[in-house]
């Protein structure tokens, strides 16, 4: 019978809790409506402890340039290059979603 209070072999990843990844989908049709000027737009505004990515398809097809913003699994739709400096001032600097550009399909209006 193994003891279940041994410590495991894999490497304790020390990473602060305020660290986020922004990923900006680049797919075909998040791409034809303007992705790519959106992600510029993150990539001009570094942010300390902000990872910003371009991925691959997040799957929301039709509703972009689609946003989402880890560990706090809330996703932008529509995202304009105009708008990223507001996702970044209330969402990434001040810890507050941005309710006008929440996805309504996993962020229903109340």
């Amino acid at each position: 019978m193994s003891n279940i209070n041994q410590p495991s072999n894999f490497p304790i990843i020390d990473q602060p809790s305020s660290a986020k990844c922004v990923q900006v989908c680049q797919n075909r049709t998040c791409k034809k409506q303007g992705a790519l000027k959106v992600f510029a737009a993150f990539m001009a505004l570094p942010i300390p402890d902000v990872t910003v990515t371009a991925s691959s398809c997040l799957g929301q097809c039709g509703n972009g340039p689609m946003v989402l913003i880890l560990p706090d699994m809330v996703w932008y739709s529509g995202v304009r290059p105009d708008e990223v400096s507001l996702l970044i001032e209330e969402h990434l600097l001040g810890g507050q979603r941005v309710e006008q550009m929440l996805y309504y399909r996993f962020h229903p209006r109340k």
